[in-house]
């Protein structure tokens, strides 16, 4: 049976998707969208369920797209091409590469993070830009971080820009939301301490113990942390500024943090690979 064929963009399928641009559309629709061979595949692998998969071969890079079609309908996705005009219409992207998926949204909790023997959280507050949290879920995948923890959201997570810029990591990290107050209260309850970066410090980040139970806690671009997580912080710590910046965009001062916290437990890749 072959697959429906969608040439107008006035589609009532494809009206939705495109509303699904809107983060008001999303939280209607309750679902969002995955753009590109990469996201789809990865999320693929750590159980993403698709509604829907819109494909427009002109659009394709490479010779692996109708493969990985072929396994998410196996996974019980309908599959639906369109025209190129109609893919244009839907895509985020600047370059499409002719793939984009609908999934249901997903709600975890605090209680449903599963720690670590010795747990390594990620917080974020309120950031303010989909690209910054998408690339910091990336580095979270990249150092073994056992959750990313959204707090008072400027962004949503299932924006199209922060899956895009996770690359496919927003499946594979365990990623929640909830309010500051309920998620310094517990961590406080499972001894998880508080990390915090700060110029108004003399703990270089690479002077403080980072082996136990930690959670590193980053703020909005612009201020950086509340006051509320500054006063809650059990470690504070600075990264050195040797030029005329005074400061670094808070995704690359997360990944240097986290890379520090793996450092200093002295996790390599032949570690994991031996375990």
């Amino acid at each position: 049976m072959e697959d429906l064929l969608i040439s107008s963009a006035q589609n009532d399928r494809i009206k939705k998707v495109v509303k699904m641009r809107d983060r008001r559309g999303r939280d209607k629709q309750g679902k969002y969208i995955i753009e590109g061979y990469r996201g789809l595949s990865r999320g693929l692998k750590h159980g993403l369920k698709l509604t829907e998969l819109y494909y427009c071969p002109e659009y394709f890079l490479g010779e692996n797209e109708f493969a990985l079609i072929d396994q998410h309908r196996e996974n019980g996705t309908t599959a639906i091409q369109v025209t190129k005009n109609v893919f244009d219409k839907m895509a985020y992207r600047d370059r499409p590469e002719g793939l984009l998926g609908v999934a249901p949204q997903f709600h975890k909790k605090l209680e449903d993070i599963e720690l670590g023997e010795v747990p390594f959280l990620l917080v974020a507050e309120a950031i303010e830009k989909p690209g910054n949290l998408g690339t910091i879920l990336r580095s979270a995948d990249a150092t073994g971080t056992d959750a990313l923890i959204v707090c008072d959201r400027c962004t949503d997570i299932f924006n199209p820009n922060v899956v895009r810029a996770s690359t496919g990591c927003v499946f594979s990290v365990p990623t929640m939301e909830d309010s500051s107050d309920n998620v310094i209260k517990w961590l406080k309850e499972n001894n998880i301490k508080i990390l915090a970066a700060t110029p108004h410090t003399t703990n270089m980040y690479t002077d403080v113990d980072m082996t136990g139970p930690i959670a590193i806690a980053v703020g909005t671009e612009q201020y950086g942390l509340s006051d509320k997580w500054m006063e809650q912080a059990d470690l504070k710590v600075k990264i050195p500024m040797l030029g005329e910046a005074d400061s670094l965009n808070v995704a690359t001062a997360t990944t240097i943090l986290m890379y520090e916290v793996i450092r200093q437990r002295g996790i390599t890749e032949k570690t994991i690979s031996d375990c």
